[in-house]
């Protein structure tokens, strides 16, 4: 999982998802500019993982989408958990060098 979360670009697709919810692999392409096939092979490894999840409709919308993607709980709790445990360690270096 971690391997899954250490990719700058799963990340990117992580973060993305948690802050903007539900979105299409075609919103998903438009917003971080990363080609359709690169971007599926990303989101299907954070979907083997747990960390999102892939919601297909059974009609389309009204833009004629199936398929969603967003970031599971499992996911927005890692990625909250890991930016708290950067910033902890990068303050601690900081009170570490100032001294």
């Amino acid at each position: 999982m971690q391997r899954a979360i250490g990719d700058e670009i799963r990340f990117r697709l992580l973060r993305t998802l948690k802050a903007r919810g539900d979105m299409s692999a075609k919103e998903l392409e438009t917003a971080l500019e990363i080609e359709g096939n690169k971007l599926h092979y990303h989101l299907n490894k954070l979907v083997d993982v747990g960390l999102v999840q892939n919601r297909k409709r059974k009609e389309p919308d009204s833009s004629g989408l199936f398929s969603y993607y967003r970031a599971s709980a499992l996911g927005e709790a890692i990625l909250e958990h890991g930016v708290e445990e950067l910033i902890r360690d990068e303050w601690q270096s900081l009170e570490r060098y100032s001294k």
